[in-house]
């Protein structure tokens, strides 16, 4: 990868340029950086350090200057198509943006295994984005192995049918020389033929068995042998060696001259571990230099192995770095215009409504009731905005598109949802596939801290897909990436559309993913403050990212006692917003027993309270909106750094007046498990162990024990009644 980042960083990028660099390439980008003044010498020993660099390029962690964090293959060489997306979508909504530059992957040809790749080349609004470069380390070996069979063809030939730009860089200029001449076909031919096995077995054999290798199997007086023996053996082996991908004055014309209309991938050949003694070896991956071989290596390059971090001295290296320092200087980033986001809309919620339904008509509100806060939501969904109710956000918002369409569909009077699609929406409608819809949510998210302009995305997906979304977007908030996720719909409670459709162990993920905070509000009202919440932490530093679990199901808003008094109600949205709130109007002292419900399954907590009421038992009954920040509270007991959510759990359920507890939730019952330790309580934990299948609401929750009288039953069973 060398005289590739030295191509881009001395020679092509500008300081609007951003680069994913593959994650084995980091110390290369680590000592580029020193080079240019970004990172101290004192960095330079410790790579996989504690404080020190880490083991793959990190945005959030490492010191020096990162644009994209790389590591898990595949999703961060994607990352620069939707940080393109996304710079585009600031630029057409906030022209005072600056223009960008190029985005740049830096990958290796085994990421192409990857289906995130296919996935985001296959993406029609990618073929528009003439502002990607993709440069392809093509040195066909994986980590266990050789790669056996490259087939350039095939993947020339996908790039090209997804709209790109494609460029090949084989043969370097001196092994080019070579095929001018006489025999010089036959040897192109003997080179591109062979297997990647035998060529790379051919760089572990001295000069003077190139030649011999070179003609196996072919006649030793054709033109071929001719050439090979007129070549002097140390030249013909420096020849086989000139790949595309080390010839420097090649790589910076193909990189000056590319289309910018449209995407471009440049397949670089590369010898892994070039000049190195471990230089083709397919066991190479992670293999040491002995002192030996490094001493060797520093005089070849005419440095002391004693002081390897010796400052240029003065001359036209020096001197480059001072250029390119000055070219790549940026302005720091500093915070964007205040955005106030409303904690409350202020509007009655008194018709039964589902939370996705709710989730639509609160998008919709924000246009008239807090525009500004609106001119920064963008929503985005793989094809599937219709059916997670965005309808009414587009219609008044709009889809945007890297080019206007015409709306062909705009006189048919009997269509609901308008599809104009421009430069002016705010929702970017995906090809099916989630890890682009996560990884586009994350740039969009990341928008505040490389352009200075804030952007709350709010991505839905079906809610059993979280988990194929889950590592792009888990990756994504590492990578400093806020968004808002919306799984729905979610449970077993979508009982008739089958198992394939109902998500067991999505609560569990959230509640057990970092740099996110996991809902399941069950009400409208609920979801409303809980959602504001959530975009009130959104793009900005130390900011959050959000997973929110929504249902179809249409609850009572009546059921949630929501207080009128504005003293009261105020109370009640910070007990919402901290995580959950008791509905039962008796003081908890008075609880024989305390059933835990969250989200669509409210209804059946309700309804056991009733039984139990009518055998004699008094029931509390507590609604959690958020699990995840009810466990903070657990474990924030007693600790010294405890935050702002360390006394929700004793509101709930208080110290001093313990009772067996019976959770219900529409996922794994484990999730709400850890609530028996907060008191010592007995425990009852209901929730979904096994699949669904196609059934009706009613069937499904007494299916898996979630009914009104195995809630009541289970609390029986808890007093031994």
């Amino acid at each position: 990868m060398v005289e590739i980042v030295v191509a881009l960083w001395f020679d092509q990028l500008t300081s609007r340029d951003r680069v994913s660099v593959k994650p084995h390439a980091s110390p290369v980008l680590h000592a580029v950086n020193h080079l240019l003044g970004d990172l101290d010498a004192a960095y330079l020993p410790t790579l996989r350090a504690e404080g020190g660099l880490q083991s793959y390029p990190s945005r959030a962690k490492d010191p020096d200057t990162v644009d994209f964090s790389t590591g898990s293959v595949g999703i961060g060489a994607t990352a620069p198509v939707w940080a393109a997306i996304a710079h585009r979508y600031l630029r057409s909504h906030v022209p005072e943006v600056e223009p960008a530059g190029r985005f740049v992957s830096l990958l290796g040809d085994a990421e192409l295994d990857e289906g995130a790749i296919w996935e985001a080349v296959a993406d029609p609004q990618v073929a528009r984005l003439g502002e990607v470069l993709w440069v392809v380390d093509m040195n066909r070996q994986s980590l266990d192995r050789v790669v056996p069979d490259t087939a350039i063809a095939r993947l020339e030939a996908m790039f090209e049918a997804a709209g790109w730009q494609v460029l090949t860089l084989k043969w370097g200029r001196l092994v080019s020389s070579l095929f001018e001449r006489e025999g010089g076909e036959e040897l192109r031919r003997r080179l591109e033929e062979m297997p990647n096995e035998e060529y790379q077995r051919m760089l572990r054999v001295s000069p003077g068995e190139v030649a011999e290798r070179l003609l196996a199997g072919e006649a030793s007086a054709g033109p071929l042998a001719a050439l090979v023996h007129d070549v002097e053996p140390e030249k013909l082996a420096a020849a086989v060696r000139d790949l595309g991908g080390h010839d420097l004055g090649l790589l910076v014309d193909t990189f000056a001259d590319l289309d910018t209309d449209r995407p471009t991938v440049v397949f670089a050949y590369t010898v892994k571990g070039r000049g190195l003694p471990t230089e083709g070896h397919p066991q190479n991956h992670s293999a040491l230099l002995s002192e030996e071989q490094m001493r060797a290596l520093a005089r070849d390059c005419g440095t002391d192995l004693d002081d390897p971090w010796a400052p240029l001295g003065p001359g036209p290296a020096a001197e480059l770095c001072e250029v390119r320092r000055e070219a790549l200087a940026r302005e720091p980033v500093t915070p964007g215009p205040t955005l106030r986001v409303p904690r409350d809309l202020g509007h009655s919620h008194r018709k039964p409504v589902s939370t996705q339904t709710a989730l639509g008509r609160l998008l919709t509100d924000l246009v008239r009731d807090a525009p500004e806060v609106a001119a920064r939501v963008v929503t985005c969904s793989p094809d599937v905005a219709s059916s997670t109710n965005l309808g009414g956000w587009i219609n008044k918002s709009g889809v945007w598109s890297t080019t206007d369409r015409r709306d062909w569909f705009a006189d048919d009077d009997e269509r609901l949802l308008r599809w104009a699609e421009g430069s002016t929406g705010r929702h970017v409608e995906l090809g099916i596939a989630e890890v682009n819809l996560v990884g586009l949510a994350a740039e969009l998210g990341a928008t505040w801290s490389r352009w200075d302009q804030r952007l709350i995305p709010v991505a839905t997906l079906y809610d059993p897909f979280i988990a194929r979304a889950l590592e792009p977007w888990s990756f994504g908030v590492y990578a400093g990436g806020q968004s808002i996720v919306v799984g729905t719909p979610s449970g077993v409670t979508l009982a008739p559309e089958g198992g394939a459709h109902q998500s067991v162990t999505t609560p569990s993920i959230g509640l057990e993913q970092p740099g996110c905070v996991a809902w399941e509000p069950a009400y409208a009202q609920d979801l409303e403050w809980c959602l504001l919440h959530a975009m009130d932490s959104v793009g900005v530093p130390g900011g959050t990212s959000a997973y929110f679990r929504l249902s179809t199901r249409p609850l009572d808003p009546a059921d949630a006692r929501v207080p009128q008094e504005p003293e009261l109600r105020e109370r009640r949205r910070r007990q919402v917003v901290a995580g959950g709130y008791r509905v039962s109007e008796h003081p908890a002292s008075q609880d024989e027993v305390t059933l835990v419900g969250v989200g669509a399954v409210m209804p059946e907590v309700l309804a056991a309270a009733e039984l139990l009421t009518g055998r004699g038992v008094t029931a509390g009954v507590v609604c959690l909106t958020s699990p995840d920040l009810v466990f903070r509270s657990f474990q924030q007991r007693g600790s010294r750094d405890a935050g702002d959510g360390s006394s929700v759990l004793d509101l709930l359920l208080p110290p001093a007046h313990p009772s067996p507890l019976v959770t219900v939730q529409d996922g794994h019952p484990h999730t709400l498990a850890f609530l028996a330790g907060a008191r010592g309580d007995r425990v009852r934990c209901l929730g979904v162990t096994e699949f669904g299948h196609s059934s009706s609401l009613a069937d499904a929750y007494a299916h898996h024990g979630l009914d009104a009288a195995a809630v009541a039953g289970a609390a029986l069973d808890l007093l031994g009644r």
